[in-house]
């Protein structure tokens, strides 16, 4: 029989015999269950420090990501162009703006932008800086694509010599896209040294 207050020596051996089960202490008149108030406020904190730092750490990343896919995308399609204008045995043009980049073929004296396929008109996918060189000098980029394109994919297999670096803002990574007199492109990563 249990006194008034306490619990049966049968309900504590079951309560003993089950993990995780709540504990009746003699002395202290209360059931001790699960964790306290502060325990959980203080695992909720831990948690919530650890995914802000992961997601600043993935945001970060993220955009360099982004940014070397773009390089790399612009290499394979200026190359890709090369060897179309080869083929075709017509000039194929790449312009660029500020925001992005586009391909146009050669008719008569005029340029007329690719619309479709392959080598359509293509955003950054990131707010990224572009400084173009040809031959050692600055290009200027502007916010709208010029009438005449910047390089040119020659018939003959031949490129116009460019440098095309791209930078995220206020970041030491920049990649670099190098196109070669032979028709060759590469692109590498080639980040600033802090000063």
């Amino acid at each position: 029989m249990a006194m008034a207050g306490f619990p049966s020596t049968r309900s504590r051996r079951a309560s003993a015999r089950r993990p995780g089960a709540c504990r009746y202490r003699i002395l202290d008149s209360r059931f001790h269950c699960g964790f306290s108030l502060i325990e959980l406020l203080v695992v909720i904190v831990i948690l919530g420090v650890a995914t802000a730092a992961v997601t600043l750490a993935i945001a970060g990343a993220g955009g360099e990501r982004q940014l070397e896919r773009d390089a790399e995308r612009l290499r394979a399609l200026v190359a890709y162009a090369c060897e179309q204008a080869e083929l075709g045995g017509s000039e194929i043009g790449v312009s660029f703006n500020r925001g992005g980049y586009r391909f146009s073929r050669a008719s008569h004296a005029d340029w007329r932008p690719l619309g479709q396929g392959e080598l359509r008109a293509r955003q950054w996918s990131v707010n990224a800086g572009t400084v173009l060189t040809r031959a050692g000098h600055p290009v200027d980029i502007g916010a709208d694509f010029p009438d005449k394109p910047q390089l040119v994919c020659f018939a003959s297999g031949e490129l116009t010599a460019f440098t095309l670096e791209l930078a995220l803002p206020d970041s030491t990574t920049r990649f670099r896209v190098e196109g070669r007199p032979d028709g060759s492109v590469d692109e590498r990563r080639a980040d600033r040294r802090a000063p």
